[in-house]
């Protein structure tokens, strides 16, 4: 009952171990010459047969029971293997094609609020983010592969596997990082911003969990913005309409919330985007958030409300001014007086030369001391 195997194997081994009894009397007889009479060995040898039989219908039963639990684990042609993750709105499972090699990662994501009749809307509304996010093409936005539905009523999508880190546990395991590095990991999340806000498409969590930084072939620190779960044409900004988050529910992570979102504005545009990656910037130049409170409405009510305490006063890292000027000018309260497009900010970070650049010997060099194990 314990070993997962088929009913044959089950069946065999179970009348292999039952032969021995009647094998062992037999033998027993010969030896000694005593004699045996048929109803003698009956007697003896059926008990173990009986158990045999038992055996077998249980190890059917339980073969059955494997069959339900791995097609309760498959999703489309895909089987997921291990859990890598979980939040508020789903899970994350390590996963395998059942026909390519390639592994791949699964996201779960259940409704909060689905409703018999706002059922179809929802999975018209996944159906259009997800495909739009398969629309991108930057190498630094990451790959989907497939979606659908599940019979319990979740929905799924299919995505690349990467190998590294997110941001927001490279920073708690590591500390602050170097302003070099800060600019080519930001450099980075603007190629995918700007061609995700060039289609019309607003992220709106963008946030350090959402930042990947991995090895992708022989690079290293290669960038993945992930989770356009909250995606939004800008089109649809200012309209009411019902996505995979609660009725109500101001959108967005609170550290990392731009001012108009918090204030319920409907005219924002892709600015609340270069927001929040000022607010990335000053975390992993910081290790810090830029506000932080006892609530996350305290912490929302500062963003619209405090101004921001300059980086460089809150690390023992050397910043440059012209970098702490680009990234408060992202975090500024009025969006007409931040960079207006991911590609300007772009500009603006790779003119910021520092004397010693994030190379990509200094990138594998750095993963090879600190995150060896992934460095196959």
């Amino acid at each position: 009952l314990l070993v997962h195997a088929s009913v044959v194997q089950v069946a065999l081994s179970s009348l292999a171990a039952a032969a021995v009894a009647p094998i062992y009397l037999l033998v027993h007889a010969w030896a000694n010459e005593v004699p045996l009479s048929g109803v003698m060995l009956f007697g003896f040898s059926s008990p173990f047969f009986i158990c045999a039989g038992i055996a077998t219908l249980h190890g059917r039963l339980v073969s059955h029971w494997h069959k339900d639990m791995d097609r309760a684990r498959q999703m489309g042609s895909y089987r997921l293997e291990d859990l890598l993750g979980q939040g508020g709105m789903g899970e994350v499972w390590r996963a395998r094609h059942q026909m390519l090699v390639r592994p791949a990662a699964i996201k779960l994501i259940r409704p909060i609020n689905p409703g018999a009749d706002g059922r179809c809307q929802l999975l018209g509304r996944f159906e259009r983010e997800v495909q739009a996010t398969a629309s991108l093409q930057s190498p630094h936005t990451i790959s989907i592969y497939d979606f659908g539905e599940t019979d319990e009523g979740s929905f799924y999508y299919v995505m690349e596997l990467l190998v590294g880190l997110d941001l927001q546990k490279l920073v708690e395991r590591f500390g602050p990082l170097p302003e070099a590095r800060v600019i080519h990991l930001l450099s980075q999340i603007c190629d995918s911003l700007a061609e995700a806000h060039h289609q019309g498409l607003i992220h709106r969590d963008i946030k350090p969990a959402n930042i990947f930084t991995c090895r992708q072939g022989l690079e290293h620190d290669f960038v993945k913005v992930l989770d356009f779960g909250l995606v939004k044409t800008a089109g649809d900004m200012g309209r009411q309409e019902q996505n995979l988050t609660a009725e109500g529910v101001t959108t967005g992570t609170p550290a990392y919330l731009a001012p108009e979102v918090a204030l319920g504005r409907r005219d924002i545009d892709a600015r609340i985007d270069i927001y929040s990656l000022g607010c990335i910037a000053y975390w992993l130049l910081c290790a810090k958030e830029v506000f932080s409170a006892d609530t996350p409405m305290a912490v929302v009510l500062q963003h619209v409300q405090a101004e921001p305490v300059p980086p460089s006063q809150r690390t023992e890292l050397t910043i440059s001014p012209t970098l702490e000027q680009i990234v408060l000018s992202c975090l500024a309260k009025d969006p007409a007086d931040r960079p207006q497009s991911a590609l300007e900010l772009q500009t603006q970070l790779q003119a910021c030369l520092t004397e010693d650049p994030w190379t990509r010997d200094r990138a594998q060099s750095w993963w090879e001391k600190h995150l060896p194990q992934i460095i196959i």
